[in-house]
């Protein structure tokens, strides 16, 4: 584990240095992100305007959801997109090889290889607009601990989702499509599972887990959840965490070398 956590350190403080050269995407990455969480705050707020509410979820209620989402977000562009879509690269390009042969764990080096600071605007904003809606509340600082660890069960959920769709480009090269269909996919993650038909609610729970991604940490942050949702957002994220070790070490036994 230290020798990993080494690795890590060398890893990001390249990256960091590599990006901290064009300081000024930040101040952009900012305004981007400021912008795309008031169009999320806007979008609420032209259903709760009416006075219309999701299935019982009051106003502060819905931007903890959005709060989640905006984190996770801010998650996938500071790990997982600027690592997961490489491999694409990797495969194209034959560099994959190099990756094999390195004596570290080739699916450490393509999950952890670089990160990009961009997403951090994302991950303080979400977490400001959900300490907002839980002061609003008037939530107890036990329920953001609470809230943590179905949230924790959902970087876990979607980094499985992600990776296991990289690792498809070892058959299917050009996966970007594949990888913007999940994108779509969570992006329903925005809004309180309540928000959605029956049946999309059922597909979003047992099909495409999104309700696992945002509604299951925000009803426990609330104190509604029932605890075999945790429990269920627990054995999904180690599920697809074990699913992904598994079909990583079945697809790169399909890959054929640039030397080969």
């Amino acid at each position: 584990m230290r020798r990993y956590l080494r690795v890590l350190r060398v890893f990001w403080s390249a990256a960091l240095a590599a990006e901290m050269e064009y300081r000024a995407n930040f101040a952009l990455a900012f305004l981007t992100s400021l912008g795309n969480l008031a169009g999320g705050v806007f979008g609420l707020f032209l259903f709760y305007r009416t006075g219309y509410t999701f299935a019982g979820w009051r106003w502060e209620e819905a931007l903890v959801v959005l709060g989640f989402f905006t984190v996770l977000e801010g998650f996938s562009v500071f790990l997982l997109q600027p690592n997961l879509n490489r491999i694409v690269q990797h495969v194209q390009q034959g560099t994959l090889d190099f990756v094999l042969l390195k004596p570290i764990d080739s699916q450490f080096w393509l999950s952890t290889r670089t990160f990009s600071p961009w997403g951090v605007p994302d991950l303080l904003l979400g977490v400001g607009i959900i300490v907002y809606a839980g002061v609003r509340l008037g939530l107890p600082a036990e329920a953001y601990l609470l809230g943590l660890v179905p949230f924790a069960c959902s970087v876990l959920v979607l980094y499985g989702l992600w990776f296991i769709l990289a690792a498809t480009s070892i058959w299917f090269v050009k996966i970007y499509n594949a990888t913007e269909v999940l994108r779509s996919f969570t992006d329903a993650g925005r809004f309180p599972m309540g928000a959605y038909p029956s049946a999309y609610r059922f597909f979003f729970t047992f099909v495409i887990p999104v309700a696992f991604l945002t509604t299951v940490p925000a009803e426990t942050l609330l104190g509604r959840s029932e605890g075999g949702w945790v429990w269920g957002a627990a054995l999904l994220a180690v599920g697809l965490l074990g699913f992904a070790r598994v079909f990583w070490r079945f697809a790169i036994r399909y890959y054929t070398s640039a030397s080969s």
